[in-house]
């Protein structure tokens, strides 16, 4: 008696009344053989139920699903409200090729300048090659799709070979790469690419279909009972469009985490720091992004899934609307929580990556009634008025439950430049009941996943799976259908709030994760590890966009004290989608400068135009010191701006340990030369002494203005300048890039 508990129809619910209260999750931190134990005890009959229930009484899951009365009726998947049609958008017709709806899709971008992306002075921060980069060197001859995929498939296998291997991928074929680019190549040959995403890289998650490679779902076992017969729609989709796909990336087995932990094919390192956890589960495609691998790849998010990777890898991560993409192909393809989206490296890569796999299945256009399929128009001049409109939502309580302060301030920051710059205005909400809304989420993705694996694990497949996955199963075998029902009458209770919000805000902005990149325990690359306390930070803003269905992205905007990347979310109503993209392409820009380059990155697109290659010196290079070194030559040039001088910096005390992995020897003696136009120049050397030197002079006696160690290889080369094309693009390597004499 005196366990009953009432909750008041949600439209008598007092919101300003409401207080925030902190997530705290009851639940040990496991790994090793004290893991083993917990899920041994788990599965036993009498104990396992003892222990899960246990464990739902002291996170209250009992209470709000077994003892509390719930007015609302059930929301058995998301069910949303007639929407206005976007401003400053551009339609595209579901109805048409995939590779028809790119080209107006490319209408939208701000048009391309080839200069101030292949300009080695264009640029003083870190920058990826975007996908309009490796069309335009395709294009213009610069280099093929066959040799990108060269540099690919070596930087793949050396990940593989190397001490600390990324764990990129679970299934690569490198003769399936090298035929498909060979295909593409021809395309482009004959001048026929089939679009702008023609040769273009990417990695589909583990766990959809992708021919010619099996579908396990990151298990050992899944493939020998589901066998792929054809692409997954939205994969088919994007190969109709020329895309190349290298691989199946790897994921947090059955994505059932949010670590990316994985003992069966290696567990994915973060790029930023190959000590922390990716997030996940779509744990391999955001590194293989990040990494600078591929141009882009599709993960699927079920709870935070594609949105976590991408915070804590500093990526871009786009989330859509339940239904806007056919999930047909997919091992989660009947869930309500789940969608297949992309990851990439920058919102204009997401926008055509989205354009292009977009779609409704049948059933769901008749069901959902999708609003139709549109971009932002960013390049109308009408974009700034239009972000001008837009009004942010900011629960500050909620926006503020961090671990660390770097997280909400550096978010804060962003939003500040936002209104500032584009006068987007802050509206103050509050999103009641979010403990409630956690609850009905784990039991939904819970339920959902149990049901499609039941058949399996009664055949006792569940035994090879990994020790984490057993443990989560556990937990939901406890589920029954009545607390199933019970979470699906909280779903309708969460969207009421989120609708209600929506009629005074256009996006609900907030951390994407409550935390940076967690670092990986030892103990767990073999076993596998158990940490609730961690998840729950890393899925604290993002169970909304699952549980009802809205679109959310993920883009980067920082970095912690620790150089982690964090990164901002932004919610939208259903269908959204062009909205939430809008004002992630104007924080991008925001944040342009501030972009650090991974410390394991792979200059693809550089590597092919003669970049040095994996056993050249240049590619151990300590930037921070050289770095250092060519500003120190940037502020003499410019503080006698007005003399016009060559300048020649004598650097022959640095030691080349400082630099290249060579100790014990010397720099030659080098200099770097700045430009010059006018036939006599004054050259001002290190004691003080100035020669004149006539241009011509100044040729001979420095036959290159490429940094000193460019000289050292060109020397090493025998003069061939053909090894020097990588370091003179823009400054992707974070380094000071210039170009040879004209």
């Amino acid at each position: 008696m005196g366990k009953k508990h009432f909750l008041l129809p949600v439209e008598e619910v007092d919101i300003s009344a409401v207080k925030y209260q902190p997530e705290s999750i009851q639940a040990p931190h496991l790994t090793g053989f004290m893991l083993r134990l917990f899920v041994w005890i788990s599965e036993a009959p009498l104990l396992g139920s003892l222990v899960m229930s246990l464990l739902k009484r002291q996170n209250h899951v009992t209470q709000l699903l077994r003892n509390t009365v719930i007015p609302e009726p059930p929301m058995f998947r998301p069910e949303f409200p007639p929407q206005e049609q976007e401003s400053g958008t551009i339609l595209l017709d579901e109805g048409t090729d995939p590779a028809v709806r790119l080209e107006p899709a490319l209408e939208c971008l701000a048009p391309y300048d080839a200069s101030m992306h292949w300009n080695s002075e264009s640029h003083s921060s870190f920058m990826y090659w975007t996908i309009r980069d490796f069309a335009h060197a395709y294009r213009s001859k610069i280099t093929t799709p066959s040799d990108v995929a060269e540099q690919i498939i070596s930087a793949i296998e050396n990940s593989n070979s190397s001490k600390t291997p990324l764990n990129l991928l679970i299934s690569f074929d490198a003769e399936d790469v090298r035929k498909q680019a060979t295909a593409s190549a021809q395309r482009f040959l004959e001048g026929n690419p089939l679009s702008i995403l023609d040769g273009i890289f990417m990695a589909i998650k583990d766990d959809i279909d992708c021919l010619p490679y099996p579908t396990k779902g990151a298990t050992v076992w899944m493939h020998k009972v589901r066998i792929v017969k054809r692409d997954a729609v939205c994969v088919a989709r994007l190969r109709t469009c020329g895309v190349i796909f290298i691989g199946k990336a790897n994921m947090h087995e059955l994505g059932l985490g949010t670590t990316g932990n994985n003992p069966n094919y290696g567990t994915t390192r973060n790029p930023h720091s190959i000590d922390r956890y990716t997030g996940g589960s779509s744990s391999g495609p955001a590194a293989l992004v990040a990494a600078g691998l591929c141009s882009a790849a599709v993960g699927t998010d079920g709870g935070g899934s594609v949105r976590i990777p991408s915070s804590l890898c500093g990526v871009v991560g786009l989330k859509t609307t339940y239904g806007r993409t056919d999930m047909e192909g997919a091992l989660c393809d009947c869930g309500t929580v789940e969608v297949a989206s992309p990851i990439a490296a920058t919102v204009e890569d997401i926008m055509l990556i989205y354009a292009a796999m977009s779609g409704s299945s049948p059933e769901d256009r008749i069901s959902l009634h999708p609003s139709p399929l549109c971009l932002p128009n960013l390049s109308s001049s009408h974009n700034v008025d239009t972000l001008q409109s837009i009004r942010l939502g900011k629960y500050t309580e909620w926006f503020n439950d961090v671990t660390c302060t770097d997280i909400s301030d550096k978010c804060q920051s962003i939003i500040n430049q936002l209104s500032d710059t584009y006068g987007c205005k802050m509206i103050e909400i509050i999103l009641p009941e979010l403990q409630e809304m956690r609850t009905a989420h784990v039991v939904s993705i819970g339920s959902e996943s149990l049901c499609g694996l039941n058949p399996d694990c009664e055949d006792g497949r569940g035994m090879e799976l990994t020790l984490d996955t057993r443990t989560s199963l556990a937990l939901f075998q406890s589920f029954s259908a009545a607390e199933y029902v019970a979470a699906q009458r909280i779903r309708r209770r969460i969207m009421h709030y989120h609708m209600e919000v929506f009629k005074k805000v256009d996006i609900i902005v907030t951390p994407t994760t409550g935390m940076t990149a967690p670092k990986i325990p030892a103990s767990s690359l073999k076993s596998g590890e158990s940490n609730y306390e961690v998840s729950g930070y890393l899925m604290r803003f993002i169970i909304a966009a699952n549980l009802l269905g809205l679109p959310a992205i993920s883009v980067p905007v920082g970095h912690d004290k620790e150089g982690l990347p964090i990164g901002l979310q932004l919610i939208g109503r259903p269908w959204g989608e062009a909205t939430i993209l809008r004002v992630a392409s104007a924080i991008e820009e925001l944040c342009s400068r501030t972009r650090k380059r991974p410390s394991t990155f792979y200059d693809i697109l550089s590597s092919v135009e003669g970049a040095p290659n994996d056993q050249d010196p240049l590619n151990t290079i300590d930037h921070a010191v050289l770095e250092e070194h060519f500003k120190e030559v940037d502020r003499m040039r410019r503080s006698n701006e007005n003399e016009e001088l060559i300048r020649a910096e004598n650097v022959s005390d640095y030691p080349i340990s400082d630099v290249v992995d060579t100790p014990g020897q010397t720099l030659p003696e080098s200099s770097i030369v700045e430009d010059a136009s006018l036939k006599r120049k004054k050259l001002p050397s290190r004691g003080g002494k100035k020669e004149y030197l006539t241009k011509s002079q100044a040729r001979k006696q420095f036959p290159t203005r490429l940094p000193v160690l460019q000289q050292q290889v060109l020397e090493q080369e025998g003069g061939d300048k053909s090894k020097l094309g990588g370091l003179c693009q823009r400054r992707r390597l974070g380094i000071f890039a210039t170009r040879s004499w004209s």
